[in-house]
């Protein structure tokens, strides 16, 4: 999947805030034991996604946006395009979404250790 790089913000922002909420309904979804698991993940694999796939996504989204910002600050700099603003935007879109990516990230990595420092 790839962004053009004259695409509006509004649809890579839409993208972003689905695939934002597509976490939160995973990392909410109520605990189930092994065997409800089991007889769930036979069920229906097929049709769920998973954690590690919205992660990706959102990761390549993240990376999409700081190739697109990328792309319009060579453009300005070597005087191909008078958009700073454009730019400028683009680059304030990157930096907020890898930060969101980090705290996503932090909150997994806080959660994992969480559970591994549990006793059974």
């Amino acid at each position: 999947m790839s962004i053009n790089i004259l695409a509006p913000a509004s649809t890579m922002q839409t993208q972003m805030m689905q695939d934002m909420q597509q976490m939160k309904e995973v990392a909410q979804s109520p605990i189930l034991s092994p065997m409800q698991i089991n007889r769930v993940g036979a069920q229906s694999a097929s049709s769920q996604v998973s954690f590690g796939q919205i992660m990706q996504g959102a990761l390549n989204h993240v990376d999409q946006y700081q190739q697109v910002a990328e792309q319009q600050q060579t453009a300005v700099e070597m005087g191909k395009s008078d958009d700073l603003a454009g730019a400028m935007i683009a680059s304030q879109q990157a930096s907020l979404s890898f930060s969101a990516l980090v705290q996503v990230r932090n909150k997994v990595a806080s959660g994992f250790n969480d559970l591994m420092s549990m006793s059974v």
